[in-house]
């Protein structure tokens, strides 16, 4: 399932509050210019057609929705496709990282220590 940046954003809201109405999806958006309510509702429908959120109940004329995946698997799809973008790589990925001055020396010493302390650092 591919999510879109909006896809997303909402996504994030809604795992955060575990369970929302489109007005309290609406209501929390903060980071930018809020979007009308219809926009977050044509989201969240799109959402619910992906099988990415789920309703849950309705109170009054309201619906509430959930996540239908995780936070997990939705940022590996992200990851996968951008992995995608540098033939599949890791290492060219983070080499472009590091030139452009996105990853910084401490971020590296950071991810040198997660790999020893997962399965694939252990030598």
């Amino acid at each position: 399932m591919k999510l879109t940046k909006y896809e997303l954003e909402i996504m994030e809201i809604l795992w955060r509050l575990r369970e929302a109405s489109v007005r309290e999806i609406q209501q929390a958006i903060v980071d930018r210019k809020r979007p009308a309510y219809t926009t977050v509702q044509t989201i969240v429908g799109r959402l619910e057609a992906k099988g990415a959120v789920k309703r849950t109940r309705q109170i009054s004329n309201a619906f509430l929705f959930q996540p239908a995946i995780t936070k997990k698997s939705a940022y590996r799809r992200v990851f996968e496709e951008f992995l995608g973008l540098f033939g599949g790589s890791a290492q060219t990925a983070v080499t472009h990282l590091v030139e452009s001055g996105k990853l910084t020396l401490e971020d590296l010493k950071a991810l040198e220590e997660t790999a020893k302390k997962s399965k694939g650092g252990k030598r």
